[in-house]
Parts: structure tokens; C-alpha cells; sequence
């Protein structure tokens, strides 16, 4: 098995990879594959942080007649439930995890502490961040940034439907270009919907590198992890 280049990476993963073909809800197979191959990288020595969306049960933009922070909040809900999923999945597979919310909620998960996130990735386990930001409008991509940075991630790994970034929607635009490599000031002024502008803007400011690849197939988790040349590097 080839080396890790990464010791500490916060994977972002959003609820639609949750749902799988079902496209909404959680897909317990879906869940299992990605999970499997988070437990080969943990397997490898390598500290995982995760922080999950909430789009396969709710998004804010569905609740446009109810005010955006009401629905804000119900998005937060909806990532703790696939935290938890993730969680259950993990520990089946032998993995030890611990979910940590930005709301408080201790019956089933920690508070998030930043030195306690630390300790847990220290000892191997890993840490899902649920409850996005726990502010209304700000998107689970700023939670990640946020997240990233407060744990000393070396790397955000960003697990999308489309395989890398492009030029523009490679299902709308047969001549889209592709990219190996961009900056986040090119990914802001072409406007290119990698992240939201303010999770780029703060990857921008903190230094933080991103890694966009596509998480249909989860074994790109483990090639990311180890270096391999995948996706699109956001530096």
C-alpha cells in the first residue's frame, strides 16, 4: 500500500452523495461503500474529518415561503441526521467516530469543541461535523472551510457529483473545459460554483488548499488521499 500524502483531510461530502440512486433519504449501500473506503484510509494512518450536507432530506431554497432562518435551521437538522448515518455505518465497520454539532443536541452527539475534535482525531477517530456553521445563511461549505481551518487540515477533500471543475456544466456545455489546477481568485471571478463565494473566499484567506474530485466512485477517496492525479487542486 503506497504512502499517504496527507495526515490530517476534512472530506466534505454532500447529502445527495448519501442518497445515492435514490436521490433523497439515505441509501444504506451508498453510505457503506463510502465508509469503506474511509476505513481504508483511516486504515492507512490518515486523520479523517467529515462534514456532511443535508440536500437529500432538506435544502433552505425549498422553504422559500418560510422565513430563510427557520429554514436555514431545518437544513442543520437535516445534516445531523446523515451524520448520525454516517456514524452507525462506520462503527459497523469497526471504525471509532464521534459526531460533534454546532448545536447543542447531547443526547445523541458531542458539542463541537475544537481541542476535543483534535484529541479524537489524534486517537484515530473520526470527527462529523453536523449542524453546519449552526448560524442561518451560511451553507455546509463554509462549515467545512470553517472546520478545516480550526483542525489544522492539510487539505479540504471535496466529493461532488462532477468530477472536477469546469468551465462551466459539462452536462449543459460539450465544450466545457476541464482544469487540473486553478487559483481561488480565477474560481471567484468566473464565478464557477466550486464552493459558495464565502467558503472560497475564506479558503483563499486561511491558505487552504482544495481538492475537488467525484464521489460517485469512492474509491477516489483513497486516490485523493494518497496524491493521486484526480479532480481539480483549488490552491
Amino acid at each position: 500500500m503506497s504512502e499517504p500524502k496527507y495526515k490530517r483531510v476534512l472530506l466534505k461530502l454532500s447529502g445527495e452523495a448519501l442518497a445515492g440512486e435514490d436521490k433523497v433519504g439515505v441509501n444504506v449501500e451508498t453510505v457503506g461503500k463510502i465508509c469503506d473506503k474511509i476505513r481504508e484510509v483511516i486504515d492507512m494512518g490518515v486523520e479523517v474529518a467529515i462534514v456532511v450536507g443535508g440536500g437529500n432530506f432538506w435544502r433552505g431554497r425549498n422553504g422559500h415561503q418560510m422565513q430563510r432562518t427557520t429554514a436555514d435551521y431545518m437544513g442543520m437538522l437535516a445534516t445531523v441526521m446523515n451524520g448520525l448515518a454516517l456514524q452507525d455505518a462506520l462503527e459497523t465497520r469497526g471504525v471509532y467516530s464521534r459526531v460533534q454539532t454546532s448545536i447543542e443536541m447531547r443526547e445523541i452527539a458531542e458539542p463541537f469543541i475544537q481541542r476535543k475534535a483534535v484529541k479524537h482525531l489524534e486517537k484515530g477517530r473520526v470527527v462529523i461535523f453536523a449542524g453546519g456553521t449552526g448560524h442561518p445563511y451560511f451553507t455546509t461549505d463554509t462549515a467545512a472551510v470553517l472546520r478545516a481551518t480550526e483542525i489544522n487540515a492539510e487539505i479540504i477533500l471535496l466529493g461532488k457529483a462532477i468530477d472536477a471543475v469546469y468551465s462551466a456544466d459539462p452536462k449543459l456545455d460539450l465544450n466545457a473545459t476541464k482544469f487540473e489546477e486553478i487559483s481561488y481568485m480565477e474560481v471567484l471571478e468566473k464565478d464557477l460554483k466550486v464552493m459558495d463565494s464565502t467558503a472560497t473566499a475564506m479558503c483563499r484567506d486561511n491558505n487552504m488548499p482544495l481538492l475537488v474530485f467525484g464521489i460517485a466512485d469512492p474509491e477516489n477517496i483513497v486516490r485523493a488521499v494518497k496524491g493521486e492525479k484526480i479532480g481539480t487542486i483549488v490552491r
